[in-house]
């Protein structure tokens, strides 16, 4: 299930994945996302909230589905921030990074840990741009 952090004015988009992630959530993230972009952003901003998303729970090809949407609305896609409480993806998100801030000049990709909610937020939310046109 996918829950709404708090709502932002701007070009941020905040949201918790609980418990599963289905493909009513994939449809319901990528409307989130468009509702952004039609407000008239060039980017937007994520911030990811996992650690309460069990993958036992989770659909496989809702997983798929917003992979290719991600790979499509890629140069839409502004800085991220991953808040878990796990090593592995901790460890995932510094590599993806990687090749995230190389593709998405100007952008960053970053893990936080649950305890650093406040610096996530901080995070996407310091990096608006005045892009709204």
């Amino acid at each position: 299930m996918i829950k709404k952090i708090e709502p932002f004015v701007g070009n941020v988009l905040a949201i918790e994945i609980i418990d599963g992630y289905t493909e009513s959530d994939e449809k319901l993230a990528r409307k989130l996302f468009q509702e952004k972009i039609d407000e008239g952003f060039d980017h937007v901003h994520l911030l990811v909230r996992l650690d309460e998303l069990k993958l036992n729970k989770s659909n496989v090809k809702a997983f798929m589905e917003d992979t290719i949407v991600t790979f499509r609305e890629f140069e839409k896609i502004g800085n991220i921030a991953i808040v878990a409480h796990s090593n592995i993806l901790k460890t995932l998100i510094a590599i993806d990074s990687f090749f995230f801030e190389r593709l998405k000049k100007g952008f960053e990709e970053r893990y936080f840990d649950t305890s650093q909610m406040d610096e996530a937020l901080a995070f996407v939310s310091s990096k608006q741009p005045q892009e709204n046109t």
